[in-house]
């Protein structure tokens, strides 16, 4: 991926040694979560994929999570010689390009979210990030998290290695804000309360597919207007997408597959709506929740 040289995005913020990593945890919906539970998001969320913010809203019994507020301070810009920080600038500030137009052509207007590189843990405006989370996108406060070594853990434990393969997953999350920006999350929120604990997960299933579409019409407009993609690049990003598919985490993990407790989808759907994404370039082309799964 011939990324080097392009714009960098003036929406990263380096909270890194913020000193964001202590406090007493978060609320979820007037609620309060234990250590065990926000163990067991953890562990769930490292080994099937998961949101732990969003398995901690259904472990809760629903909200919209909190933030209890802790002394931070002010967010600055990556160093000029961090490569990694540069990358993802790079990505991000094509991901806004991409999505100015794409709601222009709607005839909306694409307000770009902030990404916040943190280390080990920082608190947001859906609770306690922390780095065995992954990246995640938090609709409260509008603003993509990443710890830079969930990169390292890409390429030495999930077998998805390349920049483009990294370049996807903050793709991936930025397609969760366009569905923010669209009000697809809100009517998502809404419907969780009263739906049961299969039907959750189904509508789960819904919003990372769409999400992954989503990252499949960035490529598929940034390669357009960039042409810097190499060989090899759209086959790291699908193999990104299948190594992180339920089944292949389950199995992974418990050697079984149990396709009810999916939330992200298997390995074939991710690849499969990433691709309609890329090959398409068009956002109707993403509708998951209408379509047969």
């Amino acid at each position: 991926m011939k990324w080097e040289g392009n714009r960098e995005s003036d929406n990263v913020e380096d909270v890194r040694g913020s000193g964001g990593g202590g406090g007493g945890g978060f609320r979820l919906g007037g609620g309060s979560v234990g250590v065990g539970t926000i163990a067991i998001a953890l562990v769930a969320g490292w080994i099937f994929g998961i949101n732990p913010l969003t398995i901690l809203g259904v472990l809760s019994g629903g909200g919209s999570p909190i933030e209890q507020s802790q002394p931070q301070a002010p967010a600055g810009k990556p160093p000029a010689d961090d490569q990694a920080a540069k990358f993802v600038s790079v990505v991000l500030a094509n991901t806004e390009d991409v999505w100015q137009a794409q709601f222009k052509r709607m005839g909306a207007n694409y307000q770009a979210p902030k990404l916040a590189i943190f280390s080990g843990a920082f608190p947001t405006a859906c609770g306690q990030g922390q780095a065995a989370m992954g990246p995640f996108y938090c609709p409260g406060d509008r603003k993509v998290y990443i710890d830079l070594r969930f990169f390292d853990t890409m390429r030495t434990q999930l077998k998805a290695s390349g920049q483009f393969a990294q370049a996807y997953v903050i793709a991936h999350e930025v397609g969760h804000h366009v569905q923010d920006q669209m009000g697809i999350t809100g009517k998502v929120d809404a419907m969780r309360g009263q739906v049961s604990q299969s039907q959750q997960n189904a509508l789960s299933v819904r919003v990372e597919l769409q999400a992954d579409c989503f990252a499949g019409i960035w490529a598929h407009d940034s390669q357009q207007s960039k042409q810097w993609l190499e060989q090899g690049d759209i086959e790291s990003a699908l193999n990104a997408a299948s190594q992180i598919g339920d089944d292949t985490l389950q199995r992974r993990s418990q050697g079984q597959v149990v396709p009810e407790s999916f939330t992200h989808g298997s390995s074939a759907q991710r690849v499969g709506w990433f691709k309609r994404g890329f090959e398409s370039g068009d956002v109707k082309q993403c509708d998951t929740f209408s379509a047969k799964q």
